[in-house]
């Protein structure tokens, strides 16, 4: 199992037997609400493709998670000798994390919560099979 970081979000990267790659990224200081917009915009698709509409899209959540992708996509082309076209998304999925809360003055003496919600994501690159039957 090996171990990044990057910034200061943690980042973690390992494989399954049947040569999955997991890149998982906790804490990330955005709503997992905001965060699952990107993710279900790019679910199911290639390494490359995913990266190009990760690129081209203005939401806040874009960039974690095409430097989590990255990652992913590197640590297979490193740890595992496989190729960048041959991977695509299998599992893309955004979780609760640690909810920071505050509190914010209001009249009378009152005070309100407000909760800082933070995102974790795990994100699954998989292979195409390719199936010889069908050729």
């Amino acid at each position: 199992m090996s171990f990044q970081a990057i910034r200061k979000y943690s980042l973690k990267t390992h494989t399954i037997s049947n040569m999955q790659v997991i890149a998982k990224l906790n804490n990330l200081r955005i709503s997992p609400r905001k965060v699952r917009l990107v993710a279900d915009m790019v679910r199911g698709k290639s390494a490359g493709k995913a990266q190009a509409s990760l690129g081209f899209c203005i939401k806040k959540g874009a960039l974690p998670l095409k430097k989590l992708l990255d990652s992913a996509v590197a640590n297979a082309k490193n740890n595992f000798k496989l190729e960048e076209k041959d991977l695509f998304i299998s599992l893309i999925k955004v979780d609760e994390g640690r909810t920071l809360k505050r509190w914010r003055a209001r009249a009378r003496g009152r005070a309100c919560r407000i909760e800082k919600k933070t995102s974790n994501i795990t994100l699954n690159l998989d292979i195409f099979k390719q199936d010889k039957s069908k050729v």
